[in-house]
């Protein structure tokens, strides 16, 4: 595969996963949504290592890797779904682009990295801005219950991000798809409670649209994108990577406008931008590296 070609797929695979889980709830609770997708993911997963003769490392630091993607995994799904339900799909684009200032954080606390430099932590507050602008105008992010929404998004990237620091402590080698079954295998026990006690029951007469959603991210949004991810990092520079998360959000947001209707007031654009630009103002030394390097 072409480096390319896997770049845009993981741009168009990202810019599409928040409607697709908006899409995947409609007619499906959150619960069953979350489980059947992770649920694919996870038989997907166990055929390719098995196929490709990867297979799936049992060794100390495999497990807790395995444990600390499974948790993190449950955590920041578990609450996105649920939270998906109250805000515009692309919102969750938006606030999961938090991840890279949040993981900077945890990781000065818990790795003792000194990474947070005079222009990340102008990054960090102006995030902080554009997250403190969406709450105060909650009634442009979703319906009644936006500002829940909102909230279980923060607390999902907070899970996501810690999990990225916890694994990054471990020091794992293990293959990128190896790593993924083992984390979905940990992590489907607690989304198959998690359904059980809030809801019990497999829907019947799921709207096609809704199936549809829920196998493209067990396929692609759990397995595809990820592997397609790690094959980027290996073959570029983590300023091209970073990029990424510059274009997927503003994608996302005009994706929910167009295909799901989705009316996001200007205030929500505003804390939007201001988010992308603290993202964009935290990666500028990766991204002016990557830069040198291209020349």
């Amino acid at each position: 595969m072409s480096v390319p070609a896997a770049y845009l797929g993981i741009i168009l695979i990202w810019s599409t996963t928040p409607l697709a889980v908006q899409w995947s709830t409609q007619g499906a609770g959150f619960a069953f949504a979350v489980l059947a997708r992770m649920a694919i993911g996870a038989v997907l997963a166990g055929i390719l290592i098995t196929v490709w003769r990867i297979g799936l490392p049992l060794h100390a630091r495999a497990r807790q890797s395995y444990l600390a993607g499974g948790l993190g995994i449950f955590g920041a799904m578990s609450l996105t779904y649920w939270g998906a339900r109250h805000i515009h799909s692309g919102l969750i684009s938006v606030l999961f682009g938090l991840t890279p200032l949040m993981t900077s954080v945890l990781a000065a606390l818990w790795l003792r990295e000194r990474a947070l430099s005079p222009l990340r932590i102008a990054g960090m507050a102006l995030g902080i801005a554009g997250l403190a602008t969406i709450f105060a105008h909650g009634e442009g992010a979703g319906d009644a219950q936006a500002d829940a929404g909102l909230a279980a998004l923060v607390l999902a990237v907070f899970f996501y991000s810690a999990s990225l620091v916890w694994i990054k402590r471990i020091g794992d080698d293990t293959h990128a798809l190896a790593t993924t079954a083992g984390t979905l295998a940990v992590s489907l026990p607690f989304f198959a409670v998690v359904w059980w006690f809030a809801e019990g029951s497999v829907p019947t007469d799921l709207p096609l649209r809704t199936e549809a959603a829920i196998v493209y991210l067990g396929v692609f949004g759990s397995v595809l994108g990820f592997a397609l991810y790690y094959y980027v990092v290996r073959h570029l520079e983590a300023g091209r990577v970073a990029l990424i998360t510059l274009i997927t959000p503003v994608l996302a947001l005009l994706l929910g406008q167009v295909l799901n209707g989705e009316d996001v007031g200007p205030r929500v654009w505003l804390g939007a931008a201001l988010i992308t630009f603290g993202l964009l103002l935290h990666q500028w030394s990766t991204l002016i590296a990557a830069a040198k390097r291209a020349d």
